[in-house]
């Protein structure tokens, strides 16, 4: 008969042998959770930013979803992770490109075709006119990278009353910041700018916002609706992220709302629930290329839907052939890395040490994703199944802290989870 020590010895046994074969990989979680600490807390102290969160998921599921610091050096309030952030350029794939991604399954653009069949004004730029949007989409069309609006509004630091102004009347309905409106015709001119723009006759990989801050227009004429309401529509309310989106402070979410920059030139105060891009804010706030306000849920929720190729929770909102002939390598031959709007991994990624790599050198050929200037990032890999989303305001005080980029925060963080795939 077995007695009552001889009982207590067996569970003792039973539960030393789970804890030991368990331990190798509780070593391994503890000393992961433990770099990343390190990393982010590294950065924090060297003022990379402020506070941050870190959203990690393998296989659909969350692994790993930890926030870190504060909004403000001043440790007022500290990051939540349903906190809003101004997502920046991430816009670009998660506003105008799924729709656009749309109008192409519908036949309603062709990525080969002239851009200027649809976006009739160019029709009689010499260098615009026979621009394709495949070649726009890879920014491997030679647009100018960058035009700063902001000059035309501004007058040895003073706005002009002729596109800005204090309160909002008829012809000055898009509000740009609180208590400023822009004028409704500043967009023509924006479009306008944009025409007249040069195009490099050398076509090389060369990163341009431009097209984007005019796609939003293309989508209202091709679709007849407003480009807000298609973006709800299609992707924002099937992907159950309501708090994805424009504006948000004309929202009245729950969420604390994470500022940016303080802008001492344009708006002369803190920047916080308004586009922190100065050519996305006299577009009222709605743009192409920056304006999306989301939590690292709603991210992890639009990545996962992209690393499936277009389905979530077993609905379909784009075909997967779509999906991949998006975020393929379209002009390789040009050493351009870049898919349709999507950003890739370099072309030679894997053979780099990290420090040059971009993003993880582990990242798999077939990945994709894309960063913001405010200091967010997200990445999708279908063949590793990861996705990984990086949420903080490195611009705050200021846009010149680069310690971000100079620490390879986000790199580094990257690799981590890529390392504990191989052991795992």
């Amino acid at each position: 008969m077995i007695s009552r020590n001889d009982i207590l010895f067996i569970i003792l046994f039973g539960i030393l042998t789970i804890s030991y074969s368990q331990s190798p990989k509780i070593a391994a979680k503890n000393n992961l959770y433990s770099r990343v600490d390190s990393i982010i807390t590294n950065g924090i102290i060297n003022e990379a930013f402020p506070g941050a969160q870190l959203l990690v998921a393998e296989k659909g599921v969350i692994i790993f979803h930890k926030t870190y610091g504060f909004h403000t050096y001043d440790s007022l309030q500290p990051v939540k992770k349903n906190d809003l952030y101004d997502l920046a350029s991430l816009t670009k794939i998660l506003g105008p490109l799924p729709l656009l991604m749309k109008l192409y399954e519908e036949g309603s653009i062709d990525l080969d075709a002239p851009f200027s069949i649809y976006w009739k004004s160019w029709q009689g730029s010499k260098d615009k006119k026979d621009l394709t949007l495949r070649e726009i989409l890879a920014h491997q069309a030679g647009l100018t990278p960058y035009i700063v609006f902001l000059k035309k509004v501004l007058h040895n630091d003073k706005l002009r009353f002729r596109f800005l102004r204090h309160s909002p009347s008829k012809k000055f309905k898009k509000q740009a910041f609180q208590n400023l409106y822009v004028a409704d015709r500043f967009q023509k001119i924006m479009n306008r700018e944009i025409r007249h723009s040069k195009v490099d006759d050398l076509k090389t990989y060369k990163y341009s916002g431009l097209a984007f801050l005019i796609f939003p227009e293309l989508i209202e004429q091709l679709s007849g609706h407003s480009f807000s309401y298609n973006l709800t529509k299609e992707f924002i309310f099937p992907l159950e992220i309501p708090s994805l989106g424009y504006l948000p402070r004309q929202k009245n979410f729950p969420n604390a709302i994470v500022p940016t920059e303080y802008d001492d030139q344009y708006r002369k105060a803190l920047v916080q629930g308004w586009v922190h891009d100065e050519n996305a804010s006299l577009l009222g706030g709605i743009s192409g290329n920056a304006g999306l306000f989301g939590t690292a849920h709603d991210l992890f929720r639009y990545m996962q839907f992209y690393q499936n190729y277009g389905i979530l929770d077993g609905q379909r909102l784009l075909e997967e052939e779509t999906v991949k002939e998006f975020t393929r390598v379209q002009f390789p031959e040009n050493e351009n890395r870049r898919g349709l709007g999507f950003d890739k991994p370099l072309l030679d990624n894997a053979s780099k040490p990290l420090e040059d790599a971009y993003p993880a050198p582990s990242a798999s050929p077939e990945s994709f994703g894309h960063s913001g200037f405010t200091g967010t990032f997200v990445w999708a890999d279908p063949k590793n199944q990861l996705v990984f989303i990086f949420l903080s305001n490195r611009v705050f005080p200021i846009r010149e802290h680069r310690q971000l980029y100079d620490l390879k925060i986000r790199t580094r963080l990257h690799q981590l989870f890529y390392d504990q795939l191989d052991k795992s």
